[in-house]
This record gives C-alpha cells, structure tokens and sequence, in this order.
C-alpha cells in the first residue's frame, strides 16, 4: 500500500465522524487555501534552499550548511504530533529512512512545535531522524509555506481538543503547508512536493527516486 493509499484510507474513516458543521469551515477553508495560490509561491525545484539553524528535540541546534557538509538533505514541513496525517507520513518516512541514509542523506522533519512536543513524537513513533521546532514558523515562512488558520477553522481545531497555543509556543494560528524537499549538496533544491491538501504528502518511494536521480547526476 502506498502512503497516500494510507492516508486516504485514514481519512474515509475519520471523516465521517467530524460534525457537519466542522466539515464545512474545513472544507471552505480547504478551497480557500488552495485558490490562494500559495504552493505555486513556495520555493520550486531549482531555486537555493533558505538556511536554517532550528532546534532538535534534545535541544541542539541543527542547520542546514552542516547538513549539506555530509551529504544531500530530504526536508520535510509537518504540522504537528496533533495531526494523525502527519504522523502516518513520518511513521512511512521512518519505514525507508535506511534507504534515505543509504544513498547518503539526511532525513530531518520541521514543524512549528516546541522542542518537548517533537520529542514526545520520536519516543511514541521510534523515529531515527531529526524533528526540528520552527516555533514561530520562520523558517517555513522563507520556503513560502507558512499560512495563518482563519478564525473559524481555528475555532474548529480547539472544539477538537488541539491546543495549539501551547504547543507551538504561543504562535497557534500559523501552520506550514505540507512539503519535502531534496536539497542537493549545493544547496539546490532538486525535487519537491508541495500542496495546500493536510491529507496529502510526499511519496517515500518518490523521494528515494530522486535521491538516485542525484546519484546518477555527473
């Protein structure tokens, strides 16, 4: 089974237990977002990757340069341990992330959670990879995938018990688009999936394909 098979499995279930009312503001709030045209704003293949320096879970200060130094990064926005998608994604992401450390790769994930949230992620989900805290969210703002939740959807978050407030550290509106990158080791991104859809994501056999692309490259 594919990962988005997964995920929309996942979403056949649970979708029908939302109260129409939420269904709606989500739904709105889905079009809304993706007639803004913002995945088209995001930074495309070709183009630098924005550096970064973020916090792991454990607390030390990962960035981008010392990354690129030991190879190829795959760099992917989550939204956070609330979002049961996002956990799936890293969860199949950890599946093959041998094959991403074998073709010489760092896998490192970002979300604008506090470093306390990412660790309690790695412990549930066992996983091998930085989680990195963009608290604030300006690290996605320079790859162009930051958004604010409207009001109403915001309201909708709460009404389910995700308190957003507290763990993105008091930044509880704004939220990264999901995206993954693989950034060649000049700082290049060569690959990339973006979309406005949470219950989409990258597929781990297409970014391990373009891991070989840069394999293969002269």
């Amino acid at each position: 089974m594919s990962l988005q098979d997964e995920l929309t499995a996942f979403f056949r279930t649970l979708y029908p237990e939302i109260p129409d009312a939420a269904r709606e503001v989500m739904e709105r709030a889905g079009r809304e977002l993706a007639a803004s045209g913002q995945a088209g704003r995001a930074r495309q293949v070709g183009e630098r990757a924005p550096a970064f320096g973020l916090p792991s879970a454990t607390g030390t200060t990962v960035s981008l340069d010392a990354l690129l130094a030991a190879g190829p990064v795959v760099l992917t926005f989550y939204r956070g341990a609330w979002c049961p998608y996002c956990n799936i994604a890293l969860r199949a992401l950890q599946e093959r992330h041998a094959e991403i450390t074998a073709r010489g790769a760092r896998l490192v994930a970002v979300s604008p959670q506090i470093p306390d949230e990412s660790l309690s992620l790695i412990e549930k989900h066992g996983l091998a990879f930085d989680v990195l805290s963009d608290v604030g969210s300006d690290t996605a703002t320079r790859y162009g995938l930051s958004f604010d939740l409207p009001d109403d959807l915001a309201a909708v978050y709460e009404s389910f018990g995700f308190d957003l407030q507290r763990v993105n550290g008091g930044h509880p509106r704004t939220l990264p688009l999901p995206a993954t990158y693989v950034i060649d080791r000049g700082g290049i991104i060569r690959w990339a999936f973006i979309d406005t859809d949470y219950t989409a994501r990258a597929e781990p056999a297409d970014i391990l394909a373009a891991l070989d692309t840069l394999e293969a490259s002269p």
